[in-house]
């Protein structure tokens, strides 16, 4: 399709407004037909994406290296070269996030596998410190329990026959210790035997409802000016929460890591709705502490912005550093030094680029600006905890 180089006597297919360039500029339509060949589409595409690449390199670099440049340039009016600061925010925030989840995952299922590991390589059951027939078969049941639970992980792993064989050697040999605890203790050897032999882990039968204290069980709620089905669901995100914190507290190992499992994605998947909320009220809190600024409200906002998009960058090269550290130092000693290094200053660029960032954008003096940067920090600390504590009951709440 051949592109138009001269728009004379062209009018808008929209508004019939007479153009002089791509675009109307009374509603902004663009002369470029939407009905076009394949192959032009395609042109199309990476067109947009090699200009949105652009904008990358000229909005990434200076966001990280230069503080405020990014804030001052957007007040300045010059925009069109660099991504807009809720798009920049939103996209580092997910990032950063699945970043971290990742990690996170990574450290709990190492935590849970060397948790596994002690369970089953340790020293099978002891049972010297038990007076009565009835402590040593509740030790042992406890013991079966904990091996059951590395049983069902191992099979959820993929079945090792090393692990397996291990797990199967120390129920033996838990099982031996109890039957001579329980010889020492007077019982006849043929029931000791038969007691030890038939000792299984707790179980509950099918469909059954586990019993647990009132402090586990969730009234029904009952506030008189929301309806009914208000009620039901506050009552139902209750009982979950409930749920989730007994398997926390008071589940067997493999309750446990499932209930980790879940508050953990939980709390990820809560956390980009909170930082939404988050944002703005600390644009908010600019707004009061530079009140006498007489700056708008959306200004403060993309300072906001524009420090949350540095965070969530600087955030997730820590994340990446920490990874590449932990999966070189085994292989490359010195490679895992120099990116712990890089960890390190990172975590003290991030105070001090916003320190600076604050300085350049509202140009107080340094004094007064390290005041108010420390209140600032402070109430948004509190307020960061709270987020995050939001976004902990979200997590058990589901």
């Amino acid at each position: 399709m051949k592109e138009l180089t001269s728009f004379e006597g062209v009018k808008c297919a929209n508004c019939t407004t007479p153009l002089e360039g791509e675009y109307c500029h009374h509603c902004g339509q663009s002369v470029h037909s939407v009905l076009r060949p394949v192959h032009g589409l395609v042109e199309e595409f990476f067109e947009t994406f090699l200009h949105i690449d652009g904008r990358i390199l000229h909005t990434v670099p200076p966001l990280f290296l230069k503080p405020g440049f990014l804030t001052l340039e957007y007040f300045s009016g010059r925009r069109v070269r660099y991504i807009a600061p809720f798009r920049l925010m939103f996209v580092l925030c997910l990032l950063s996030f699945f970043a971290l989840h990742l990690a996170t995952d990574v450290i709990t299922a190492r935590v849970a596998q060397r948790h596994q590991h002690v369970l089953i390589a340790g020293s099978p059951g002891h049972f010297d410190d038990d007076d009565s027939a009835d402590e040593v078969q509740k030790d042992l049941a406890r013991r079966l329990t904990s091996l059951e639970a590395a049983r069902a992980a191992n099979a959820k792993a993929g079945n090792n026959a090393a692990i397996a064989a291990q797990i199967d050697s120390n129920e033996q040999a838990s099982r031996d210790n109890a039957r001579q605890r329980l010889t020492e203790l007077g019982m006849p050897a043929s029931a000791a035997s038969a007691a030890a032999a038939g000792a299984t882990a707790p179980a509950k039968p099918a469909g059954a409802k586990e019993d647990r204290s009132d402090s586990y069980t969730m009234a029904p709620a009952n506030i008189s000016w929301l309806p009914a089905a208000a009620n039901q669901r506050l009552t139902e995100l209750g009982q979950h929460m409930l749920d989730n914190m007994h398997a926390l507290l008071k589940g067997n190992p493999a309750e446990r890591q499932e209930a980790r499992e879940r508050l953990i994605t939980n709390v990820f998947g809560a956390l980009p709705g909170t930082m939404m909320v988050l944002i703005p009220t600390f644009a908010l809190l600019l707004t009061v502490f530079y009140f006498f600024k007489h700056r708008l409200y959306m200004e403060h906002l993309i300072v906001a912005l524009h420090s949350h998009a540095f965070i969530f960058l600087s955030l997730l090269l820590i994340i990446l550093a920490g990874m590449l550290s932990t999966w070189l130092k085994p292989h490359l000693a010195l490679a895992g030094w120099v990116l712990g290094f890089a960890q390190a200053a990172l975590m003290i660029w991030v105070p001090v680029y916003l320190l600076i960032m604050q300085k350049r954008i509202y140009r107080q003096g340094w004094a007064m600006t390290g005041i108010k940067f420390v209140l600032i920090g402070w109430v948004y600390m509190w307020m960061l905890v709270f987020a995050l504590a939001m976004a902990a009951v979200l997590g058990l709440a589901h």
